[in-house]
């Protein structure tokens, strides 16, 4: 009586062991590589930590990796992620057409390619993109400035400077454009003057979206243009350009009673920069919610993995130069004083102590 107890104990508790083993094989679906640009952006940090929980919680474990801004770097990561036989790759380039012999490789072995936020250009071997509207960003900032403009009573001639992001990133001339579309009316009409005359995106470019480059621009400007008369806005496409040119404005005296701050933009929503919208030193930054795209991103994955149907908005705007990548748009926010507590605190994208 007592062997057959214990035979029964030994094969429940051998049942319940498989069970648990079952359940955690089915969880075990494998790893996904991601490669993303930087660790000096607030932003991409905030990106890798939402997409490896979001493939965390569809059962996929994660290969995040940072290449410094450095193309040949970024480059080895995903052909090393290929060498050890990920899944399925997720990748923001630094430059998106140094990709082609890595990508022809994942295509021959399977693995599907997700452009993450910035497009993959040159090759026909990306399968997805998942990014936020960044026309629709370029738009939210120009209506920003309009607004400001408006709102301090349309003053004539308003005097404005034009930054653009960095020229091998896809995502900067569209949003480049998006924000020309708006502003563009109001400098050919001269309602909005651009002292310097550098409004065309070769001209406004700033590589690697990089603050420093950008603060330096600003000082030429300012020394070369303005003297004792007032800059009253600047176009910033980013926050990380945008804090550098704060930082430019404010050492020359901007920001005191005796110089207003300009309207200035920006784009990430990142901490300090949010901080700098409560303090009155920025007037506004377009919130890109990288939970959403990370979410959405997780689900293409697993999707294009499981053989279902992969979810896309758009299929006909973004041409890489060999075809068009399906793609899915992330609708972004635009965030200021007045909203500001509501999107990014009460959302849980912050707490109030990280921006206090």
């Amino acid at each position: 009586m007592k062997i057959l107890k214990s035979v029964a104990v030994i094969l429940t508790v051998s049942a319940a062991f498989s069970a648990m083993s079952g359940a955690a094989f089915a969880q075990d679906k494998g790893v996904i590589g991601i490669s993303l640009p930087d660790k000096t952006e607030s932003r991409w940090i905030t990106d890798g930590k939402s997409m490896v929980d979001a493939l965390k919680a569809k059962g996929y474990s994660a290969d995040l990796q940072y290449a410094n801004y450095d193309v040949p770097t970024q480059v080895n990561q995903v052909e090393n992620m290929l060498a050890k036989g990920v899944k399925a790759l997720v990748i923001a380039p630094i430059d998106g057409k140094t990709f082609s012999d890595a990508l022809a490789l994942a295509q021959k072995k399977g693995i599907k390619v997700i452009s993450y936020d910035r497009l993959i250009s040159q090759t026909k071997d990306v399968d997805y993109y998942a990014t936020f509207d960044n026309y629709g960003v370029g738009v939210l900032q120009g209506q920003s400035i309009v607004s400001a403009w408006q709102k301090a009573g349309s003053k004539t001639p308003f005097n404005i400077e034009v930054f653009g992001g960095s020229s091998d990133d896809n995502n900067a001339h569209m949003v480049y454009a998006g924000g020309m579309s708006v502003l563009k009316p109001y400098i050919d009409s001269g309602k909005f003057v651009v002292r310097s005359k550098q409004v065309v995106f070769d001209k406004v470019a700033t590589r690697n979206w990089d603050g420093a480059t950008a603060q330096a621009r600003m000082d030429n400007l300012l020394s070369a243009f303005y003297g004792k008369d007032h800059l009253d806005a600047v176009w910033t496409p980013n926050d990380a350009i945008a804090v550098g040119v704060i930082s430019s404005l404010k050492g020359i005296g901007y920001g005191s009673a005796r110089q207003t701050m300009p309207v200035v933009t920006g784009q990430d929503a990142d901490i300090q920069n949010v901080k700098n919208i409560v303090r009155g030193d920025q007037t506004s930054t377009v919130f890109k919610d990288t939970r959403k795209l990370a979410g959405v991103t997780a689900e293409m994955v697993d999707n294009a993995l499981s053989g279902k149907q992969v979810p896309v908005n758009d299929t006909k705007s973004y041409n890489n130069g060999t075809k068009i990548v399906p793609t899915y748009l992330v609708k972004p926010i635009l965030v200021d004083k007045a909203n500001y507590q509501s999107e990014l605190v009460t959302s849980g994208y912050y707490t109030q102590a990280q921006i206090k």
